[in-house]
């Protein structure tokens, strides 16, 4: 069974190439000294929580960061040869956990022109997150809608 923890240093090497896979949707970040700063710091922070991938491996089946004072889940993926067997749902449960459920939980992902927004949008739906409004367009050129999930 998969279980989800939060990353270490020692993941930073495994988390860059889940980040290069996803990259054609989500833009580039992995030659971003920006990006490579956030994952640091969100790693420092104790919010970069990680899937490990099977035993033996040093890769990463999905990962998650979340932003606690923003109160949302700021960048969520799941390797494509992990897809499909619940990795993501624990993910936004772990998030979710590290997160204050007395305010609204925000996550921005796929608008529904997108293939990608089927599965991801309807991870989030099981986990109680409705569309609010339209997004930016994503540095991959993909256009984006803002979820949340009401208070509890």
């Amino acid at each position: 069974m998969t279980r989800i923890r939060i990353a270490t240093h020692d993941d930073f090497d495994a988390f860059l190439s889940l980040a290069r896979e996803v990259e054609p949707l989500f833009g580039p970040m992995v030659d971003s000294p920006d990006f490579l700063t956030a994952v640091r710091g969100a790693i420092d922070a104790g919010t970069l929580f990680c899937a490990p991938g099977e035993a033996g491996e040093s890769t990463l089946s999905g990962a998650c960061v979340i932003d606690r004072e923003q109160n949302e889940i700021a960048w969520l993926a799941v390797s494509a040869a992990s897809r499909g067997r619940g990795i993501g749902s624990l993910l936004v449960g772990e998030a979710m956990a590290g997160l204050d459920p007395q305010q609204p939980i925000r996550v921005t992902t796929f608008a529904d022109s997108n293939r990608e927004s089927i599965a991801a949008k309807r991870l989030y739906r099981k986990h109680g997150f409705a569309d609010v409004r339209p997004g930016e367009i994503n540095p991959a050129g993909l256009p984006t809608v803002v979820m949340e999930r009401k208070a509890s």
